[in-house]
């Protein structure tokens, strides 16, 4: 399967959220603009870092009527003390057997250990924007996703 690309569609496809309901993608398709960023892992430093930036910046998506999606391959259970441990105000979503990773096309393991961390903005219709691809800069997907949702607000 190839990778998802810049004017590709984002596919479709539905997971369980950090409170065990499935969250569909259509139901924000043709609503919201998107950023999904795929993380190795709940917990780890790096990850957190990232997940609390997006946090920090959720308001500021949030007015560019953007919605952060966050996907990892742990469970329900993990994604809930995730959330809740770093008051995460927005969505994660639980792919234990990397359907929607490989669906997207994010590697499964970088360097033979950890999976990959790629970000995606979506226009309102679902269509790629941007892709950010950076393992250690997790700073970066937030600064440039931002960037990008916010050129997308102007041209609404």
């Amino acid at each position: 399967m190839e990778p998802v690309k810049i004017g590709d569609m984002i596919p479709h496809f539905s997971l369980p959220d950090q409170n065990g309901k499935i969250f569909d993608i259509s139901s924000l398709i043709g609503k919201k603009k998107l950023v999904i960023f795929f993380y190795p892992q709940d917990g780890s430093l790096s990850c957190t870092r990232e997940a609390c930036y997006f946090r920090d910046m959720s308001e500021t998506f949030e007015d560019t009527d953007a919605a952060i999606i966050g996907i990892s391959g742990q469970s329900v259970e993990s994604h809930k003390n995730f959330a809740e441990s770093n008051r995460l105000n927005y969505t994660l979503l639980s792919d234990e057997i990397n359907t929607v990773r490989k669906l997207f096309g994010v590697p499964s393991k970088i360097f033979g250990l950890i999976p990959g961390r790629v970000t995606y903005v979506a226009d309102k219709t679902g269509k790629v924007v941007f892709i950010i691809d950076s393992q250690f800069n997790t700073q970066r997907h937030i600064d440039e996703a931002l960037k990008i949702v916010l050129i997308l607000k102007k041209n609404d």
